[in-house]
């Protein structure tokens, strides 16, 4: 007889789905970076599932002069909308955890999907039309210029550089579809093949859940020497000895090429420490690994001669920074001695 109850630890991870969905309520879903030289700092229009915010009134006239419509919540209906369908698959997944019958899961998958499908083209519709209707008496009209938004990644848009992607409720989002699918699978696995699968796919599960936990903790990434642009200064990171990286709570990565440049993006944008996760330094030594800037000295000395003028190598050993400063004479100092946002 085929067996068309739930595992417990299916329904406990479809349990622990729903309960995820309840936050995106109250967090961006969507965002929408434009950095150009005018706007070092960057504009950001962020997309809730009941209102836009961010940079809103600066984009809008910006827009204007290039014949785009301007940007109001209360002209898209989504708005009303999303709401209710976060609730609705919020409680969808408590639901079909509560009552545990496989056919309700497959429903739900077929529901999650078609709903992301549907959701996603309705973004690139409205990008399409923000980006293509334009006002044929604008002050700045460029023959055959677009200026469509990406649905996901990046594109250039004349001088600005836009940037589209998930904010943290779109990720929650995604992980909660990822943890359906996994289940999905899971159930129709242990449904073919029976009892033997039941240890093994919960054990899978096990390592899944730890796997969708871990990436929601943000940390550092690698600097692509050659490649990455540092965020302040716009200059290509050349130098692998001098980086350093911040990192904020919402997961989002900033480079820079000195630690006279990160030091400036903190004095100079609009990040306060809440919103500051970690800030890593490249260590001047040991293969110039990224060290928590806490974690670390730092040797200041105007022979470093560094990308932009800090002057300042940091080391996660004292061993090797005391080696160095015998060549490069300075002073030692720590990182909260230096910022003070």
């Amino acid at each position: 007889m085929k067996n068309t109850r739930l595992k417990p630890w299916i329904r406990l991870l479809l349990m622990l789905a729903g309960l995820a969905l309840i936050p995106v309520l109250f967090v961006p879903m969507w965002r929408i970076d434009l950095v150009a030289p005018q706007y070092p700092e960057g504009l950001k229009l962020l997309i809730y599932p009941d209102k836009l915010s961010g940079n809103v009134d600066i984009i809008n006239g910006l827009n204007h002069y290039i014949g785009m419509k301007t940007l109001h919540t209360a002209d898209f209906i989504e708005f009303s909308l999303l709401p209710y369908f976060i609730g609705f698959f919020s409680l969808a997944f408590l639901s079909v955890a509560l009552l545990g019958r496989r056919k309700l899961l497959n429903i739900l998958l077929l529901l999650f999907v078609c709903f992301g499908i549907l959701a996603m083209y309705d973004f690139w519709r409205w990008e399409y039309n923000y980006g293509h209707n334009l006002n044929p008496d604008a002050a700045i009209i460029v023959p055959g210029m677009a200026y469509q938004p990406p649905l996901i990644g990046f594109k250039q848009l004349l001088n600005f550089g836009a940037y589209s992607m998930p904010d943290t409720g779109g990720w929650i989002f995604v992980g909660a579809g990822a943890i359906l699918l996994f289940c999905a699978v899971m159930a129709w696995r242990i449904n073919r093949k029976g009892k033997r699968m039941e240890k093994p796919a919960a054990t899978a599960a096990l390592f899944f859940l730890m796997f969708i936990m871990q990436s929601c903790n943000a940390g550092p990434e690698p600097i692509k020497t050659g490649t990455d642009n540092c965020q302040f200064c716009k200059m290509t990171i050349s130098d692998p000895r001098f980086g350093a990286e911040l990192v904020t709570t919402k997961g989002k990565v900033y480079k820079f090429d000195d630690v006279h440049c990160i030091l400036s993006y903190l004095k100079m944008s609009d990040l306060g420490s809440a919103k500051v996760k970690d800030v890593y330094l490249t260590d001047y030594c040991n293969g110039h690994k990224l060290i928590h800037a806490d974690k670390c000295s730092l040797l200041q000395s105007d022979l470093l001669r560094s990308p932009m003028g800090g002057n300042m190598a940091a080391f996660d050993s004292p061993d090797s920074l005391l080696k160095i400063q015998q060549q490069y004479p300075g002073n030692i100092v720590k990182w909260n001695e230096l910022n003070k946002w």
